[in-house]
Parts: C-alpha cells; sequence; structure tokens
C-alpha cells in the first residue's frame, strides 16, 4: 500500500511538473496559477461568478452564497504561496448586464478582505463584468478584456477569452486564459456520470493565429501572416503555448471539452489555430488524463 500511494504521488508531481512551465505553475489542488520570475510572484484566478447562485432563484433552485467560501479558499492560497500581486481573469460577477442586489453587498466585501492580504490587484474584465467599477474598491485596477502581459521579461499573456487579447498579449510566450470553465464528462456502463474540472495546455499555430487575429482588424495578410503582423502592429511572434484555467468557482458549470455539442466559445478557440484535439487536460490534482481527442473516444 504504501508502494502504491508513493507511486501516486510521484506520478502527481510528475504531471505537475509537464504543467508547469515558463516559471508558471498550478498550484495543486487549486484552480489557480502562480507566475514567478524571481522578482514578483503573480497569483492567476479567474471566474469566480459572484452572485451565481441568486440567478438561479428564478428557476426554483436554492443554494447558499459562496462568498465566503471563495474568500477562506483565496486567502488560504495566499497565505500558502504569498504572492505580492493577484490577477483575476474576469467575470468576477454573475449578472448581465444589471447588477444584483446580491452583488452590491458580495463584490465589495470580497475584495476589501482580500485587499487586507495583497495589496496589488487587477481584474481583467470578462463578458460578465458591465457595469463592475462601482463595485471594486479604488485601489484595485481594472484592465480591459484585451487582457494584460506580466512577469520580468512580459512572458506571460493575460486574457479573459471572450473577445481577442491585445497584439502585446498575443506576442507573449505563453498565453492563459479563463472563460470556458474546462470540465470532462465520462459515464460508465450503467449511465452515470463523472464531471471532473480540468486543466488545459494547448499548442498553439502562431500563424493561423495571427491571420484570424488581421482578419478581425481588417488587415490584408501576406502569404505569411507573422510578418504582416511584425509590420503592420510591429510586434515579433513566434511557437506558443495556450492554458485554460479551471473555474474559481467550483460550484459552476462548465463546457465539456470531450462532449462538445457547440463550438469553443472566444475567438482564440476559434480560429483553429488552437490543436484541442492533441491538447492535455490534467485534473485539479495535476493528474494527466489524456488528450483531448483520447477523451472524446471514450465517451459511451
Amino acid at each position: 500500500m504504501v508502494d502504491e500511494v508513493k507511486s501516486v504521488s510521484i506520478l502527481i508531481i510528475y504531471c505537475a511538473v509537464v504543467m508547469s512551465a515558463n516559471n508558471v505553475k498550478p498550484l495543486i489542488p487549486f484552480p489557480a496559477l502562480l507566475i514567478d520570475d524571481g522578482y514578483e510572484k503573480v497569483l492567476v484566478v479567474g471566474d469566480l461568478h459572484i452572485g451565481w447562485e441568486i440567478s438561479l432563484v428564478d428557476r426554483g433552485i436554492y443554494i447558499p452564497s459562496q462568498v465566503s467560501r471563495l474568500q477562506l479558499k483565496l486567502l488560504q492560497i495566499i497565505d500558502h504561496a504569498k504572492p505580492s500581486q493577484i490577477v483575476f481573469l474576469g467575470d468576477v460577477k454573475q449578472a448581465i448586464p444589471r447588477i444584483s442586489l446580491e452583488e452590491w453587498r458580495s463584490v465589495p466585501e470580497f475584495f476589501e478582505t482580500v485587499q487586507d492580504a495583497v495589496k496589488k490587484i487587477f481584474i481583467i474584465l470578462g463578458n460578465h463584468d458591465g457595469d463592475l467599477e462601482p463595485l471594486i474598491p479604488s485601489a484595485v485596477k481594472i484592465i480591459p478584456s484585451s487582457g494584460m502581459v506580466v512577469g520580468e521579461e512580459k512572458h506571460v499573456g493575460l486574457f479573459h477569452g471572450h473577445a481577442w487579447p491585445s497584439p502585446e498579449v498575443l506576442s507573449a510566450g505563453l498565453l492563459v486564459m479563463g472563460h470556458i470553465h474546462p470540465v470532462v464528462w465520462f459515464r460508465d456502463k450503467l449511465g452515470l456520470w463523472t464531471v471532473r474540472q480540468v486543466w488545459i495546455k494547448a499548442k498553439c499555430d502562431r500563424e493561423k493565429l495571427s491571420r484570424t487575429y488581421l482578419k478581425h482588424q481588417n488587415v490584408k495578410a501576406d502569404k505569411k501572416s507573422t510578418e504582416t503582423l511584425r509590420r503592420e502592429v510591429g510586434i515579433e511572434t513566434g511557437d506558443v503555448n495556450l492554458i485554460v484555467m479551471p473555474a474559481f468557482n467550483e460550484l459552476l458549470g462548465g463546457m465539456s471539452i470531450n462532449r462538445l455539442e457547440r463550438g469553443l466559445m472566444g475567438p482564440i478557440l476559434h480560429s483553429r489555430g488552437v490543436d484541442m484535439d492533441n491538447a492535455e487536460a490534467y485534473l485539479l490534482d495535476g493528474t494527466y488524463i489524456g488528450t483531448v481527442k483520447q477523451l472524446r473516444a471514450q465517451i459511451i
């Protein structure tokens, strides 16, 4: 039994190392990412959807507020990782486009508590974050949905995922997004479903990404779109990986990456510049469970 436990521990550590890149690592077993370049430690979380429970009341579903649980989990991570700043990847709140009464109370309370632990906080706007500014303490910096780059060498580009990132973000060596709340669905022979949150790590085709981005900007690309992007926008591009983060609020629904009934959401994933078939999926504990193509083949 001891040898079995040791083997499992080694497997989880190995998978976590494979998942890590460019001084970026998932904080197992949490849906949170730490970027540590030796100068600053940036904690990244996304998709809180504060007020989500209230949106279910009209359907006769009553779930207690999750704000305290989200706070406690985040403070636990902060105590462990000791970041110098936090970046929220968008969808801080739930209601679109209005602000619910629950959000008027809970969102300010949440960020005031977090600000006591970490002073430097950024929020990248998501598609659920309309009119967010009145709810946020003045010291918290709001970033447009086009995202931001972090790291001493500006090597990690962060954005929510529902809109195109900026050229500067696209030129980063690693892209990180949220938005789709990736999960995997399994069904056994008795018809019982299991749903688990996952991390997704995929390789991107920079040429396809550049061509689709230029089309979005109404710029005609030359034969080599990366050269057009360099000439027109002034950015250099190379090989890049994309990490799709699981939602920090684990009670949310998600997009099943192995049981798609509709297309993946967001322009990056629509661009065909992301190799989703060969993308790697990891559980929150760091365990590698296969590629998206392999997982789709397991649906019964």
